[in-house]
């Protein structure tokens, strides 16, 4: 199937691990040049140098955390420099832990400022790029945690939730410039950080035990996804095969969400 990708401009917040390197690589095995962008510079580096060794599309790098004014700049003005963006995924995030009753005005902002400031500022810079290209693609990495709230991450619920609204609200500004925006509400993917905390909590001989119980209590396929399997999705929905979805959230939670 030819998604009509190759040439197109992918601009990847927290591109390069999990999830966001997934995606890039998804892009970049269909053509797409790449634009990832993370904080660390290091890592940045070396996942810019392996997508262009294994997959010899153009694809640049930038260190930028994206939770401030500035780093969203830096990632406008790097994909201006590439010609403009035509697609741009807001992936970039981390949960979170606390009791509402206990975490301060700091962390809430600081929440905020990486889920939902990130996306304004970036659809704000980018969106212009799109237009001259005569349209282009927004996709929000939100989460089922949107409408289906876990215990102990009320900021991340929260900010992801307002992720959602904020995403549907652009769809509607800029449908008219043929410019599709949609969110992705993921379940459990197999990330690195997943991973970590589940050799802190059972050891280095029980963290796969340890989230297969997790799978086992979210109910539907009892499994995590891979990255890739949720890249997989990404890379559809940017494509002109997804042409007619625009201001929608899809769940891609193996069954998990419990309501319909």
């Amino acid at each position: 199937m030819d998604l009509n990708l190759k040439s197109k401009l992918a601009v990847i917040t927290g591109g390069s691990v999990g999830i966001g390197l997934a995606v890039a690589k998804g892009f970049a095995a269909e053509g797409a040049r790449i634009l990832i962008t993370a904080r660390g510079r290091d890592r940045v580096e070396a996942e810019v140098a392996q997508i262009r060794a294994n997959y010899g599309v153009e694809t640049r790098g930038v260190a930028a955390d994206v939770a401030t004014a500035e780093g969203c700049n830096a990632v406008i003005a790097a994909a201006a420099a590439m010609g403009g963006a035509d697609i741009l995924i807001n992936n970039a995030g981390t949960g979170s832990n606390e009791t509402i009753a206990e975490a301060d005005d700091a962390k809430w902002q600081y929440y905020w400022d990486l889920h939902v400031m990130a996306a304004v500022r970036l659809g704000r810079g980018l969106v212009p790029q799109m237009k001259a290209h005569g349209g282009g693609v927004i996709l929000h990495n939100a989460s089922i945690c949107a409408v289906q709230p876990l215990w102990y991450e009320p900021i991340y619920n929260t900010t992801k939730a307002a992720l959602m609204m904020f995403s549907k609200t652009l769809a509607n500004e800029v449908v008219g410039d043929n410019i599709r925006v949609n969110t992705v509400n993921p379940g459990l993917v197999l990330t690195p950080d997943w991973i970590k905390t589940a050799r802190q909590i059972a050891g280095e001989d029980g963290w796969e035990a340890h989230l297969q119980g997790v799978a086992n209590e979210a109910g539907g396929m009892k499994r995590f996804a891979t990255p890739e399997e949720l890249a997989n999705f990404f890379v559809f929905m940017s494509s002109d095969k997804a042409s007619y979805s625009t201001g929608s959230t899809y769940f891609v939670d193996g069954g998990w969400l419990r309501t319909v």
